[in-house]
């Protein structure tokens, strides 16, 4: 994911300080503390050569990458859904290499229906990538609707319209990243509208575009895309402020956080998945999957 990536010689000028949290988030968390309290941690894919002999078995093969990464996280933000609609056999077949795990496929919408023209119109290829992904059963996570840097709140009436149509027994987080949604009154209506709706809002944390860590919840959940650097010393500091933060948040009454972590090529994943495992148990009592390493096969 380059999206807001900079350069990192200039990582020590950014100020990656969180927002407070907004004074409207205890509107959304008031129901009080659900009967349990859940923390999803993945990555984009399932696999990279570089984890072959260090969470992965020696002489691991690509195809079976997906075998062994319930072992160490307990989600995946599934972009391969973007890029083509997956058919229920495919779908299915995924889903067996992760039967009897407590775990989460996330897709992102299909780049047709999202990225090609307006979103009116598409309820056939919908059709097709809702009955893909429904395949997943019970694995099946929220689906995040990513939208381009391009898609202005000049079409709002264009988006909310989309989303009033979309099925209600599917949990869906929205990504938007044309600056002027993030700026007053837009925000807030943005906001209204999606509580209405009961559609999540995605919140991107990224060097080059702070304005995308909004700090607004729409639901009792979250769905956090966070741009890293190979578990760079900036990472580890950003990943603790994450922790202090969900903490709030569960204390609050947050259901569940979905956390995707985007580090770049350094495979350094397990790295930075084994430390926020170790505060978020320390500082909140909720225990994730803790990346085994070589030395531990």
């Amino acid at each position: 994911m380059e999206f807001g990536r900079v350069q990192e010689d200039l990582l020590s000028s950014i100020d990656f300080s969180l927002p407070a949290s907004d004074a409207l988030n205890h509107e959304v968390l008031k129901t009080g503390l659900p009967s349990k309290q859940q923390c999803w941690l993945g990555c984009s894919s399932w696999g990279q050569p570089g984890w072959v002999g260090r969470i992965y078995p020696p002489k691991t093969k690509e195809t079976n990458y997906l075998s062994f990464y319930p072992q160490h996280f307990n989600t995946v933000e599934l972009n391969a859904t973007h890029y083509r609609i997956w058919g229920e056999e495919h779908v299915q077949k995924w889903a067996a290499k992760t039967k009897g795990k407590e775990f989460r496929f996330c897709p992102k919408m299909y780049q047709g229906i999202t990225h090609r023209g307006s979103l009116s119109g598409k309820e056939a290829l919908m059709d097709e990538f809702l009955k893909g992904i429904l395949a997943f059963g019970d694995q099946l996570g929220p689906v995040f609707i990513q939208l381009s840097d391009q898609f202005s709140p000049s079409r709002e009436k264009e988006l909310y319209t989309f989303l009033s149509s979309l099925p209600q027994d599917i949990r869906f987080f929205l990504e938007l990243r044309h600056p002027a949604w993030f700026q007053q009154p837009v925000l807030d209506q943005l906001v209204a509208a999606l509580n209405e709706r009961k559609i999540g809002f995605v919140l991107t944390d990224t060097a080059g575009r702070r304005d995308c860590a909004h700090m607004r919840l729409t639901l009792p959940e979250i769905f956090i895309r966070f741009v890293g650097y190979n578990f760079h010393t900036t990472d580890k500091s950003r990943c603790d402020a994450w922790i202090h933060q969900l903490r709030e948040w569960y204390a609050g009454g947050l259901e569940q956080a979905w956390f995707m972590m985007h580090l770049g090529e350094g495979g350094s994943e397990p790295d930075m998945a084994a430390y926020f495992a170790s505060q978020l148990k320390q500082q909140t009592g909720i225990s994730i999957p803790v990346p085994v390493f070589s030395s531990l096969f």
